[in-house]
């Protein structure tokens, strides 16, 4: 196995991990291989806003597409009745 040195760990840092491998139980060597495993993980990757919508509305229904609106005028909305 690997060994991994880190130096320069501010107290407060080193403090709250004493504090986290108490409350797991587990020894603060324990608690960093633990954090660095879950950091390390393959996760799903972070999709954007815009593919998270999309996804939303992939079986709408939609038949045609939407055109762009580039070189539109943008006019706000009334709310006169």
């Amino acid at each position: 196995m690997a060994q991994l040195v880190v130096r320069n760990i501010e107290e407060r840092v080193k403090t709250g991990l004493q504090r986290l491998a108490r409350r797991h139980g587990r020894s603060m060597e324990q608690e960093v291989r633990e954090i660095l495993r879950n950091a390390a993980r393959d996760e799903e990757p972070v999709r954007g806003l815009g593919t998270a919508i999309s996804s939303l509305f992939a079986q709408g229904g939609l038949t045609a597409d939407i055109p762009e609106l580039r070189g539109q005028r943008i006019q706000s909305a009334s709310f006169d009745e």
